[in-house]
């Protein structure tokens, strides 16, 4: 039995799983942003408490930040202001005295959402459209860290003024006064304005995915996160500006690009570490 736990900007997702399939979860609120170290610490503990059993023989975290993957220590994580330096694995090691695995959140999903596929690529990239916009990577079945676990880290580049991360998140929504789950029914309903809101954001998504054919030429491209619920809704528009921004198109006609927006899939990633 292993333990998944995928660590957001407000909820904490926790699932036992067996032989690649989920069979328990629950969901607790995130740290509270003024919580100390110490604090963050007790409150993942005690949520551990309420669905580890004696069966679990290891426990894998996803956290939205950099990781040093080998010593299991977070660095830095901007949306919990006490982690600034957290030796996690060591930490959950001694109070639970069970083997722990920490990763990047991207990272995570993108492990689990591989394990999914009927026929995997090669190359596979995750693209994560929450909060913020992450990316991971994995070559030849496994995740591809980089030096500190920041690989992929594409949505950080400069763009429009800002960064790609504006337009390619849920800040590109928040932006526009809406948030995506509202935007999505409105447009499932006919809604204009709700409508030119997804190709617009279509169009940005399609010029981030140039870049990451560019850099990486994955086979298989695999979209999750909560936006991620408006796949549909933003495809053909990003498909379009696929076309325009990436110069191969016998290349596009081989590409898979599938969303796993479910919130389970970062679980299960993370108990596969």
């Amino acid at each position: 039995m292993l333990l998944g736990i995928d660590i957001g900007g407000t909820t904490i997702n926790l699932g036992l799983v067996e032989n690649k399939k989920i069979v328990k979860t629950i969901t607790v609120p995130s740290f509270a942003p003024n919580a100390t170290l110490e604090e963050t610490l007790v409150h993942l503990e005690n949520a551990i408490r309420q669905i580890v059993t004696p069966e679990v023989t290891k426990i894998g975290v996803g956290v939205p930040t950099l990781v040093d993957a080998g010593k299991g220590i977070v660095y830095d994580a901007t949306n919990i202001p006490s982690w600034t330096v957290v030796p996690l694995k060591e930490r959950l090691e001694k109070t639970f005295n069970i083997s722990v695995a920490v990763n990047n959140d991207a990272n995570c999903f993108i492990l689990g959402a591989a394990s999914l596929l009927d026929k995997p690529s090669p190359v596979i990239v995750g693209v994560t459209l929450g909060t913020g916009t992450g990316m991971g990577i994995i070559i030849d079945g496994k995740i591809y860290n980089g030096t500190n676990c920041g690989a992929g880290e594409l949505c950080s580049l400069p763009y429009n003024g800002g960064i790609l991360e504006d337009f390619c998140s849920k800040k590109f929504f928040t932006a526009h006064n809406v948030n995506p789950k509202d935007a999505g029914e409105a447009a499932r309903k006919g809604d204009t304005n709700a409508l030119a809101l997804m190709d617009e954001f279509g169009i940005h998504l399609g010029k981030l995915l140039s870049i990451v054919l560019f850099a990486y030429d994955p086979g298989c491209v695999v979209f999750g996160g909560g936006v991620a619920h408006n796949f549909d809704l933003f495809k053909p528009a990003m498909m379009r500006q696929l076309s325009f921004s990436y110069p191969y198109p016998r290349f596009l006609d081989k590409l898979t690009i599938t969303a796993m927006p479910e919130g389970d899939v970062p679980i299960l990633g993370a108990s596969l570490l």
